[in-house]
């Protein structure tokens, strides 16, 4: 168990509810990942229309924690908004804010996204901001109170995993006392392995899984592989070398004569 806010949660697995082939292999797949927190876009399910009052049953069913977020907003206003109807609906004050600069690679605005943080939490939310690598971003978002940060590993489904290793360390060795996700990009077992061992909080992702040819599958091989970069990190990794050293070292090694 890890705290994440005012919550204890099991599962350093965050995982999203779109695009799955069916409600069916979405709920399999979520239960097969062991997810304690999923992610629901607010613009795409609205929980008091017909549908989405399905789509909400089949959540709740699941008994996990909600991070509802603001997927697809541009602007300032309509994220705070959004948000705000997450928060009535939902009965929670978590929100995943994202405030879409760029609709070529889904890149975050920087500017939006620290004005919305900034008003959110000045109204109670406990903001979960989707973010870049940039480190002078994240000083900001940091100070204006996030007490969790999400940079990406590489644009929302692309699946290229952990673009800039380097930054995201710094990230996280520069905020050793924030909760840190690494948010969108992940596209294989490997990429979240290689983001918790690093020393992060947890990964989130969902196109990784729900775009599979086999879902449920797919979100076991990312429990197993979240479970282990965390062990790997928790157990120290051993550094790179450029020279090869011998497991076995000659001094004091046996041997034997033949008669």
């Amino acid at each position: 168990m890890w705290q994440l806010l005012d919550q204890q949660i099991e599962s350093r697995l965050f995982i999203g509810t779109a695009l799955y082939p069916s409600p069916d292999i979405m709920c399999r797949s979520i239960k097969a990942a062991h997810s304690d927190v999923v992610t629901v876009s607010l613009r795409r399910q609205n929980p008091a229309a017909a549908d989405g009052q399905d789509f909400w049953q089949l959540i709740r069913s699941l008994e996990v924690k909600v991070l509802p977020n603001t997927a697809g907003c541009q602007s300032v206003k309509e994220a705070v908004t959004t948000a705000q109807m997450a928060r009535e609906l939902f009965d929670t004050k978590w929100i995943k804010l994202e405030v879409i600069g760029d609709e070529y690679n889904l890149q975050p605005d920087p500017f939006g996204l620290l004005e919305a943080t900034k008003e959110l939490i000045n109204q109670g939310f406990d903001v979960f901001p989707y973010c870049t690598d940039d480190l002078v971003l994240c000083e900001k978002l940091v100070e204006a109170g996030c007490q969790v940060l999400m940079p990406w590993g590489a644009p929302i489904g692309t699946g290229k995993g952990l673009m800039n290793p380097y930054a995201l360390k710094t990230i996280r060795e520069r905020f050793k006392h924030i909760v840190m996700v690494v948010d969108a990009g992940i596209g294989a077992p490997s990429h979240a392995t290689e983001a918790m061992q690093m020393g992060y909080d947890a990964v989130l992702l969902n196109t990784a899984v729900a775009q599979s040819s086999d879902p449920v599958t797919m979100a076991g091989a990312f429990k197993l592989a979240v479970e282990a970069g965390r062990l790997g990190f928790e157990a120290g990794v051993m550094p790179e070398r450029d020279l090869a050293q011998p497991s076995t070292p000659t001094l004091g090694k046996p041997f034997w004569h033949q008669n």
